[in-house]
C-alpha cells in the first residue's frame, strides 16, 4: 500500500477510534491487516492484525494508573478463542503493570509493548 493511502487510513482510524485507531494504525504501517473492536463472548477485541503469517489480538489500556491481572487473563481468553498471539499495548506514560500481572503476562507469553504519543504526524494525533 502506498505511503499516502497509509496516512489517510491512519488519520481515518483515528478520528473513529481515537487511541485505539492510533495503535491500528501503527499496524496498518507495518503492512498488517487490522479489524477493530471486533465482538467477542469476553468482550471486544481491540485490535486483530493479521498478515505476514501471523495473528495478533491487541488490547489497547490508555489512562489507567495500574493495569491489573484481570486485563492480562481477559486478553489471553480472547487470544485463545480467535486462535491469535496476544500483545498488551500500554499507550502513553499513565498505565503501569503490577507485580502480579507482569508475571502473569510472562507466564501466559504475553508481549507487553509501550507505545508514548505522539505516534504520528501533528495533523494526525488523536484528540483529547
Amino acid at each position: 500500500m502506498a505511503l499516502a493511502r497509509v496516512r489517510a487510513l491512519q488519520k481515518r482510524l483515528i478520528r473513529k477510534y481515537g487511541v485505539v485507531g492510533a495503535v491500528a494504525g501503527r499496524y496498518v504501517e507495518a503492512g498488517l491487516h487490522v479489524q477493530v473492536m471486533h465482538p467477542t463472548r469476553y468482550g471486544p477485541a481491540h485490535i486483530i492484525a493479521t498478515g505476514g503469517g501471523q495473528r495478533l489480538v491487541v488490547e489497547v489500556v490508555e489512562g489507567v494508573s495500574s493495569v491489573g491481572p484481570e486485563v492480562v487473563e481477559t486478553l489471553y481468553d480472547k487470544a485463545t478463542l480467535l486462535r491469535a498471539k496476544p500483545v498488551l499495548v500500554l499507550y502513553g506514560i499513565g498505565p503501569k503493570l503490577s507485580n502480579e500481572a507482569r508475571a502473569l503476562a510472562h507466564k501466559l507469553g504475553i508481549k507487553v509493548r509501550r507505545l508514548r504519543p505522539p505516534v504520528l504526524p501533528t495533523d494526525a494525533l488523536p484528540r483529547k
